[in-house]
């Protein structure tokens, strides 16, 4: 039987973080927090999970340069990656995904879009490794 994916939840804020995470396993998915830029780049390339949520404004090492790095190493460079952020501006979606990631989310986050892209970009990779 296949597992559940398992989605990486990048985000300094305790509280955001553990509400994803809740909301998450509740439709029926494995997730995990890191807080930190690092934190994240380093549970990803040791766990490879199926999915990045990716807060931008992070202490340690920014989103963007962990999105970019991610991209750079063989391990993760396949893995999607939806931005998170506050930054609403109109050149922070294309800054987003010029670092590699796949989509953009703003805050406060509508959970119910969020699924949307999680669910397409999961469907996007499975299509891809068969």
């Amino acid at each position: 039987m296949k597992s559940p994916p398992h989605i990486l939840i990048v985000e300094d804020n305790p509280n955001l973080c553990d509400m994803l995470h809740r909301r998450l396993k509740r439709r029926g998915f494995q997730a995990s927090c890191a807080n930190d830029g690092q934190s994240a780049l380093d549970l990803a390339i040791s766990s490879k999970p199926d999915l990045i949520l990716l807060d931008m404004s992070l202490p340690v090492m920014d989103g963007w340069t962990v999105a970019t790095a991610l991209r750079k190493t063989l391990a993760t460079s396949d893995i999607p990656i939806i931005a998170i952020t506050a930054h609403a501006m109109r050149g922070d979606r294309k800054r987003a995904l010029a670092a590699g990631c796949h989509d953009f989310q703003t805050k406060p986050i509508d959970f119910e879009e969020l699924l949307v892209k999680i669910s397409r970009l999961l469907s996007d990779t499975d299509e891809l490794r068969q």
